[in-house]
């Protein structure tokens, strides 16, 4: 299902009028036509909806409002270039905003009820670690009884239960469709919504008229320049959803310094509640960490003069500071320490660590999203204490190019073997993306590194490779289901695919070792 097909029941008509009061537009705003739906999308609309025109990629939304009043549209929600382009005879009620992006949202919170302001709201920013920090959250009100909705880059479950898979969304959608779904949550019994907020939905007002009750920012890295002009652009995404009004309570991660920034600029507007995180100076301080065998991790987190202790089914420091955050976060909307602890020690997160069995005499197999430079070398840096890394890596097409290189080379300057092959190419040509990676790879003196055109061939080799007592990391895809190739997206699990190789090894094996005996 695609998350634009959930929608709460029996949304009741509200006039145009009432949508749009008090929000500063312009146009018809006073116009009593009844509207019980909305969207962006000229081919979604349906009768009584309102329809958004919007800059486009290739043209504006305005251009298609014929064909969205043809279907039914009650009414138009449009910029001021809209305006131009709608004329004089639109055949719809219009009303003009100076942000159409930020009325839209302001406009779909009404329609739908504001059903934010019927949950306890979390929300969690930051390059790395969002969809962790999600699982956590859920887990630690499951454990408290509480039942919670997620929205993120694995999907939107309700509980246990997947509404919209990962192949259906992005990590944050449009606006409307957020607070439909937010309605959906509502109305089947969730007292609570924990959302992934990226940067791209803070740059387009997705999350704009949600008073969270606690937010998060996890860390600063290098992603998605292909989408903000520079560092401090992606940055200053990130900072709005610490703006007053935003936030009861605001956790940072401190260690980070661009968390430490933000911190003190919350602090000293006075409108949300600042709780710090970190390994020293801070409300939460993490200490003590250390592997647990086969993959887990335990630490200690001190707050005033108690201490808990922490225990994760996920190695590595970087997903114990996400856990951190997370206590601190489910402290915030009060859940009980032991109840936040147990949730915490029981999580599993698809795709993040994800460990794959494939029986007696297998190496370790681990499959994770890591898909930033500092992804991928806090990933090895964990799992090289297991033992001998062969790293499986490649980069996303149609996305920030500077990144592969440093990709490369973190994952040659961490693994035993680094086999580069491809990821999610889109429109690019596959070779290139690997020529990329290779030539941070190659950097790195000593490094062993191997290209190996084709995903699957890829895995293969690597589990070939690796050597007793060793480690297979298949970085990049995590949960994902498909690989998104010029033209379309081709059935591709990592998981599904470490297990399908091995059992061709063994097979291999055994047919070689028949002959032999033979």
């Amino acid at each position: 299902m695609m998350v634009s097909a959930l929608r709460p029941a029996g949304v009741p008509p509200v006039p145009l009028s009432a949508l749009v009061s008090g929000l500063g537009l312009t146009g018809d705003t006073g116009s009593r036509t009844l509207v019980v739906g909305i969207t962006l999308d000229s081919r979604a609309v349906e009768h009584g909806w309102l329809y958004v025109a919007l800059p486009g990629a290739r043209a504006h939304g305005a251009r298609f409002a014929a064909s969205a009043v043809e279907a039914g549209a009650a009414a138009i929600l449009t910029d001021d270039e809209g305006r131009r382009i709608l004329g004089d005879d639109p055949g719809a009620p219009v009303v003009g905003a100076e942000d159409a992006r930020a009325a839209m949202a302001l406009v779909s919170a009404r329609l739908f009820g504001e059903p934010a302001a019927q949950l306890t709201t979390m929300a969690v920013t930051g390059t790395n670690g969002k969809t962790t920090t999600v699982a956590l959250l859920q887990a630690g009100l499951a454990a408290a009884g509480r039942v919670a909705g997620t929205i993120g880059t694995i999907g939107f479950r309700l509980g246990a239960e997947e509404l919209v898979s990962a192949r259906g969304t992005v990590t944050t959608p449009e606006s409307p469709d957020l607070q439909a779904l937010l309605g959906v949550f509502v109305q089947r019994g969730a007292d609570a919504a924990l959302l992934e907020v990226s940067s791209h939905a803070l740059a387009l007002s997705r999350v704009d008229g949600i008073a969270f009750d606690v937010a998060a920012f996890l860390n600063l890295g290098r992603d998605h320049l292909d989408f903000h002009r520079d560092l401090d652009d992606y940055f200053a995404a990130k900072a709005r959803l610490f703006e007053p009004g935003r936030a009861a309570v605001s956790v940072f991660w401190t260690d980070d310094p661009r968390g430490r920034e933000l911190a003190q600029r919350t602090g000293e507007h006075g409108m949300s509640s600042v709780v710090t995180v970190g390994t020293h100076d801070a409300d939460y301080v993490l200490r003590d960490y250390r592997d647990v065998a086969p993959l887990g991790g335990a630490a200690t987190l001190r707050r005033g003069g108690e201490e808990f202790a922490l225990a994760l089914a996920l190695p590595g420091r970087y997903n114990m500071i996400d856990a951190a955050v997370a206590f601190a976060m489910l402290e915030a909307v009060g859940v009980a320490p032991d109840d936040a602890l147990r949730g915490l020690a029981a999580a599993q997160v698809p795709g993040r660590m994800q460990r794959v069995d494939l029986g007696p005499g297998a190496p370790v197999v681990v499959v994770d999203f890591a898909h930033t430079p500092q992804a991928v070398d806090a990933a090895l840096d964990s799992l090289s204490a297991v033992g001998p890394v062969v790293t499986v890596l490649g980069c996303g097409g149609d996305r920030d190019q500077a990144k592969r290189p440093e990709m490369g080379e973190a994952a040659a300057a961490r693994s035993a073997l680094t086999v580069i092959t491809d990821d999610n190419p889109r429109s690019e040509d596959p070779a290139t993306i690997r020529a990329q990676v290779l030539a941070g790879a190659r950097v790195v003196a000593g490094a062993a590194v191997v290209e190996v055109p084709g995903r699957r061939a890829a895995i293969e080799a690597a589990l070939r490779s690796a050597p007793a007592g060793g480690v297979v990391a298949i970085l990049g895809k995590g949960h994902e289901r498909g690989q998104i190739l010029s033209d379309h997206t081709a059935p591709f699990d990592d998981v599904e695919e470490a297990v399908a190789a091995w059992r061709r090894l063994q097979e291999e094996g055994a047919r070689g070792g028949s002959e032999h005996d033979g």
